[in-house]
Parts: structure tokens; C-alpha cells; sequence
């Protein structure tokens, strides 16, 4: 007995030591064959098909180790959209699992941008949009609206599977176009496994059905990463639709709702100048139930407003900027200066109390470059790199490089 209470010691004082040795953002993992038996689980329920491998893993550890703090925000509001997409996925007899692709494209960000133009929550394209009737122009942009743009990606997804007969290349078209897949079937002299197709496609669309079935994983496995999730600005079953029959800003909305700012922007992403358009039909907006009864008490006394005009800041303006600093290189003028900065040459010779336009080289410059938004969180973009030391229930670590399990394989293998 005292050698086994020495040995419970013993290990419990290595733990302690490991637990302050390692740094607190060691998170719970598992071995291979952990991972492949819950996705294994998934799958006999899922009309996609759900592999695992090394690719898979590495986006799974994306999520659940490099960015938990965003895993826990996209939990949150998948609260808010599953509902919603759920009821069209049924609506065209989609696979429901198809919900997590949104998660790949936007991370449920309802104005996520990406470099190449794309937005909204299924990620459309302008040329793309037009397929399916989705308005843009200088007001608005349904492409970030949650129900049409919803609908549309249904759409797609349909057309996409019927012409493919694979969930996983209708998924890999969806991101990269369906001709790129069937050129990549073409070149591989005929292949239709995503996996053995893999290197025939762009690199991003090789990253993106292996990011999808990652999402599947952690969506279903969160809470044995000790991940929770972080509440939305409202739930779906708070929320009502109101129909408005003149002109109105964000601002006037707002105020006859007595709700929040930030809750009437997210609930209504499709406004890109918070200004909603109204000619003849009336349009429909979302609001906090709690919301809804102040503003059609209050609608009749708004007044119609005015489509907002561009606004030309003062010169100097330093508004939203932050102070750098920009030391002149050889050739550079100041249009090149200006438009690298997003500003105006005025504006640097304000700044800088400059008497004239000459430039020489090393001239320091003081420039208010505008504050850069945080960047979309795009899983796919995601490099990855030699997995972190992780710690299992605080007890034994394991390095992940070397992969050895701490639970025996059932199969024993």
C-alpha cells in the first residue's frame, strides 16, 4: 500500500511539474484511430462520404487546438443559422450535413469578404450570383442576405450533384467551379475519387473537401475538446420579420426598435450602406422580437429616407486611420505613396505641413493609414504547421509529431 500511495505521489508531483511547466493553451487530443472510429460513427448517417486521414486531421487541429477561440464563435452562431439552413436543405432534399460547408466558406460570417471578391455565407461570386438572381448594386447585396443566398447555395448544390452523381466533387465544384473537376477527371484519364483526383485540382480545392469533413468532426466533437460555445447576438426562435413601406436608415430603424446597432447590422448583412431601399414593394427586414411591436408602433411617423451620397472627408482627416510612418524609396511618387496608403496627396502634404511636392529618398513621411478590419477567418488558407505538444486531461502529454497513442486501439492495430 505505501508503494502504490509513493507511486500515485510520484505521479501526481510529475504532473503538477508538467502542468506548470507547459503553457495553459495545451488542449485535450487523441490518437488516430480515436479520431477515424468517431468519423467512422458520422459517416453511417451521412450521405457524404466522411474519410479520415492526415488531411483531415490537420484541419480538424486547425479548429481544436491553432483556433478554438474561433471554433467557439462559429458554434454560437451556427445556434442562430443551422435552423435556417436546415429548412432548405429539406426543402430540396439535400444531405443535412451540407449545413457544415458554410462553416468552410464563411465561418458563418454573413459578410465574410474573400480575396477573390466572394461574400456573404456561401461565399458567391458576383458572376456567380447572377446565376441565380441574387441583387447587387450600390445599396444592396443579397449574396450576404441569409435566406436568398441560402436558397441559392441549395441550388447550386443541386445542380452541382447531378451533374457529378459524388457529394465530394459536387463539393469540391461548389469551391473551385465545375469545370475545374471536370477537367481534373479528364486529365487523371478518367478518375472520379476525390482523393485520387486530389492532384489534378488547385490547391485550394484540394484543401477543401478534407476542411469540410474536419468541420463534421468538430462540429459533433467540441465538447471533448473543451470547447464551448460563445452565444449569438440573438437566438433564430428571437427573431421576427417586419415589413417596412418607405425608405429607412440603419439609424431610424435602431431607434424606433430600441434595439442595438450591431444586432439590427447582423440580423440585415444584405444592406451595404445601412440605408434599405423601398420602391413600391415593401421589403422585409429582421428584427429581435422584442424590437418588433416599438417599431410598427413607430413606423407610420418615420419619414421616407434619402439614398446616402458619397461623403468626402475633410483633407487631414485622420478618422478610423492609425499614425505610421513611411520612409521613401528610391522612385516612388506621391500617387504611388497615396494609393498604397488609401488616402490622398493632399492629405500627406496636410500631415506632413510639406511646402511643396518635392520627395527625396528616405524622407520620413507621417501617414494615417486606415485601421485594417480583423481578417476573415477562411479555413482553407490555414498553413499547416508541425502540431503543438498537447496535453491529455492534464496528466501525460504526448507530441503529436510522433503520433503515439495514450489508449489502445481497440483493433489492435
Amino acid at each position: 500500500m505505501l508503494r502504490l500511495i509513493t507511486a500515485l505521489i510520484i505521479l501526481v508531483s510529475g504532473a503538477a511539474a508538467q502542468a506548470s511547466f507547459w503553457s495553459v493553451n495545451d488542449y485535450p487530443h487523441y490518437p488516430d484511430w480515436m479520431y477515424e472510429k468517431r468519423l467512422s460513427e458520422l459517416d453511417k448517417n451521412s450521405m457524404v462520404k466522411l474519410d479520415y486521414n492526415a488531411k483531415v486531421q490537420a484541419f480538424i487541429d486547425v479548429y481544436t487546438v491553432k483556433r478554438r477561440e474561433h471554433l467557439a464563435n462559429i458554434i454560437g452562431r451556427s445556434e442562430f443559422y443551422f435552423p435556417l439552413f436546415e429548412e432548405y436543405l429539406a426543402k430540396y432534399e439535400l444531405p443535412l450535413e451540407l449545413k457544415y460547408l458554410a462553416i468552410v466558406e464563411s465561418a458563418l460570417e454573413p459578410t465574410a469578404k474573400s480575396k477573390s471578391g466572394a461574400m456573404g455565407l456561401w461565399q458567391f461570386l458576383y458572376h456567380t450570383s447572377r446565376m441565380f438572381d441574387l441583387e447587387v448594386d450600390n445599396y444592396v447585396d443579397e449574396r450576404c442576405d441569409p435566406v436568398k443566398s441560402t436558397e441559392a447555395a441549395c441550388r447550386y448544390l443541386k445542380y452541382l450533384y447531378r451533374n457529378l452523381n459524388d457529394w465530394q466533387l459536387a463539393l469540391a465544384a461548389y469551391n473551385g467551379g465545375i469545370g475545374v473537376v471536370q477537367k481534373a477527371i479528364e486529365r487523371s484519364g478518367g478518375k472520379t475519387n476525390f482523393w485520387e483526383l486530389q492532384p489534378y485540382l488547385p490547391k485550394e480545392v484540394q484543401s477543401y473537401v478534407p476542411a469540410f469533413i474536419a468541420v463534421n468532426y468538430v462540429m459533433n466533437n467540441y465538447q471533448r475538446h473543451d470547447v464551448s460555445a460563445n452565444p449569438p447576438m440573438v437566438k433564430f426562435d428571437e427573431v421576427d420579420t417586419v415589413y417596412i413601406h418607405k425608405s429607412l436608415t440603419f439609424d431610424q430603424i435602431q431607434t424606433a426598435a430600441q434595439v442595438p446597432m450591431e444586432v439590427v447590422e447582423w440580423l440585415n448583412p444584405a444592406y451595404t450602406k445601412k440605408y434599405i431601399p423601398v420602391d413600391g414593394e415593401a421589403v422585409c427586414i429582421f428584427l429581435p422580437k422584442s424590437g418588433v411591436l416599438n417599431f410598427v408602433r413607430a413606423e407610420k411617423s418615420l419619414i421616407g429616407a434619402m439614398a446616402p451620397g458619397s461623403i468626402t472627408a475633410p483633407v487631414g482627416d485622420k478618422s478610423g486611420r492609425q499614425h505610421t510612418v513611411h520612409i521613401v524609396r528610391k522612385g516612388e511618387f506621391f500617387h504611388k505613396i497615396a494609393i498604397d496608403n488609401h488616402c490622398r496627396i493632399s492629405d500627406i502634404i496636410y500631415w506632413n505641413n510639406l511646402p511643396n511636392r518635392n520627395l527625396y529618398i528616405d524622407q520620413e513621411l507621417i501617414v494615417w493609414k486606415p485601421v485594417e478590419r480583423s481578417a476573415y477567418f477562411f479555413v482553407t488558407e490555414e498553413a499547416r504547421q508541425i502540431k503543438p505538444v498537447l496535453y491529455i486531461n492534464r496528466l501525460c502529454n504526448v507530441n503529436a509529431a510522433s503520433r503515439q497513442p495514450l489508449f489502445p486501439n481497440p483493433k489492435g492495430s
